[in-house]
């Protein structure tokens, strides 16, 4: 098993998701312990999640502008308040060298000793949380955190001095090896949820979804009843 960090050792973290409420879904919880803890954590969205929403008369030309303002609502409500968005098309995200340069950017720029993405591995029990541009998204920044981030000379385009992260969290990979106990920080996670309004065509049915899902997650991580869990594939280089 890979032992994360301690996260006193940890000053800044990097989180990079497809599109807007990707991290609220899957990580928010564990986002909000470490900005309690003091450690500066900021988000990179690689899309404006043009596609989502169950909003039919509404102009489709609003939707990136209304995204990341509800991506940035949802990031206060656990701490964060430094977003890059990249804006990609939603739907059509490919790992190509131009996603990660400008991962990579990011990386240098935040300079972070711990990254949290999503999985590059399909999980088939799962599907949902398989979304092509998670996938192709989470390998373009495992491309980034190795090697492309921290060689000084890839992408010499890039002026950012190259950074080594060291660490590397994934959320919803099919083989989870760190639990992270959230039950102190969970409606923080539902109200950074519940700012994706655009996304939500039953909010009461998804807080109780959401609370299922996180205490089965807490059960297999072997924590009391009534308490949740976020779980976590991390590797460290």
């Amino acid at each position: 098993m890979t032992e994360p960090r301690p996260d006193n050792q940890i000053e800044r973290i990097l989180v990079v998701v497809a599109h807007p409420d990707d991290i609220d879904f899957g990580g928010a919880g564990t986002v909000a312990r470490w900005t309690a803890a003091g450690i500066e954590v900021q988000y990179c969205i690689v899309t404006d999640g043009q596609a989502g929403g169950f909003e039919p008369d509404r102009d489709r030309a609003e939707i990136p502008g209304v995204r990341r303002a509800e991506q940035t609502a949802a990031a206060q409500h656990v701490g964060v308040n430094k977003l890059h968005f990249l804006g990609y098309q939603d739907g059509a995200v490919e790992p190509t060298p131009e996603l990660v340069r400008d991962i990579s950017r990011v990386i240098r720029t935040v300079r972070p000793q711990r990254l949290l993405t999503q999985s590059p591995e399909r999980s088939w029990h799962r599907l949902q949380v398989s979304h092509p541009d998670h996938l192709a998204a989470a390998e373009a920044t495992v491309r980034a955190f190795y090697p492309a981030a921290g060689n000084p000379y890839a992408y010499p385009d890039l002026t950012e001095p190259a950074w080594d992260v060291g660490e590397l969290w994934m959320m919803d990979h099919p083989t989870a090896n760190h639990y992270v106990d959230v039950t102190d920080t969970f409606d923080r996670k539902l109200a950074a949820l519940m700012s994706h309004a655009s996304q939500h065509r039953d909010p009461d049915g998804l807080r109780t979804g959401i609370r299922a899902n996180f205490a089965r997650v807490a059960t297999a991580a072997g924590l009391p009843d009534g308490h949740y869990a976020e779980a976590f594939t991390v590797v460290r280089l």
